[in-house]
């Protein structure tokens, strides 16, 4: 074993120890971030190669900083985004929710189908279905000038038009015409505040995180707006929180103008996030 593997199984112990979920797979990602290698080559780097900055980032993962916000970075599907302070860093979770629009998309009788990603963030979900729905035009709104700024470094030279705006009043010159809204809001009730990752709670901004007592004020409202851009027969794919599997769908009514309301899980099983269709008329 080299020194930097060596390390590495000390850090993996002291991040254990401070309560980090991925203890091994972080300390590893920073031993390859410092060290400016892949985390699969760290057995190639030399002792006398060894940087002492290590220590440095693990003891600010140790204290609970977000990794990507040490490494700036964050991988999304087949994607590997900017993230800081002020930006929402995109989870797993939300994969499944990418991968089942990307479905709904590619099933649409649609050559080039207008896509709009509300409360955009980093701008994951956008990009992530431009580059997977080749010939599609993505629109993404986000409130947040902080994060509108790590979102226009990402989708710099890519179709992903992004717009500075609120997500319960955006694009009304789209009303009627867009096929699919997806949409990973805001959605911990303000109740739940103190039992919230201190990843999360700590560093990732508000604005993303919490949404009334409930959790769903912004996603009632986005619920009016995915309804006024729709087109009849456009889908609607929002996420939510899973224990709020039971509520979200029926926020998609046939009297407000939705059919085929349904709940879908995540890769783990639990209720993540709710689709509905835009009735036809």
């Amino acid at each position: 074993m080299n020194l930097l593997l060596a390390e590495v199984a000390q850090a993996t112990q002291r991040l254990a120890d401070a309560g980090v979920p991925s203890p091994r797979f972080d300390a590893e990602e920073l031993a390859a971030f410092v060290h400016g290698v892949k985390r699969g080559e760290l057995h190639h780097v030399k002792d006398a190669d060894f940087d002492a900055r290590y220590w440095e980032a693990v003891a600010r993962r140790e204290a609970r900083e977000p990794l990507q916000h040490i490494t700036g970075r964050a991988f999304f599907r087949y994607l590997e985004l900017a993230v800081g302070p002020g930006v929402f860093v995109p989870r797993p979770e939300t994969e499944s929710v990418v991968g089942w629009a990307i479905d709904a998309v590619r099933a649409m009788d649609v050559v080039e189908p207008l896509i709009v990603d509300l409360c955009t963030g980093s701008g994951a979900i956008a990009l992530a279905l431009a580059q997977e729905v080749p010939r599609s035009r993505v629109h993404a709104v986000e409130l947040s000038e902080q994060a509108l700024d790590y979102a226009r470094k990402n989708v710099e030279g890519s179709r992903v038009v992004l717009h500075h705006g609120d997500a319960l009043t955006a694009l009304p010159e789209l009303d009627g015409q867009v096929d699919l809204v997806v949409s990973n809001p805001p959605y911990i009730p303000l109740t739940e505040w103190e039992y919230v990752a201190p990843e999360a709670r700590d560093h990732d901004p508000e604005l993303a995180l919490f949404s009334g007592q409930d959790g769903l004020d912004t996603i009632r409202g986005i619920e009016r707006t995915a309804h006024r851009l729709l087109r009849p027969g456009g889908v609607v794919v929002i996420e939510h929180a899973d224990t709020q599997g039971g509520q979200v769908p029926w926020i998609f009514t046939e009297e407000r103008g939705w059919a085929d309301a349904a709940d879908h899980p995540d890769l783990n099983t639990r209720p993540r996030f709710a689709t509905a269709r835009r009735a036809t008329p």
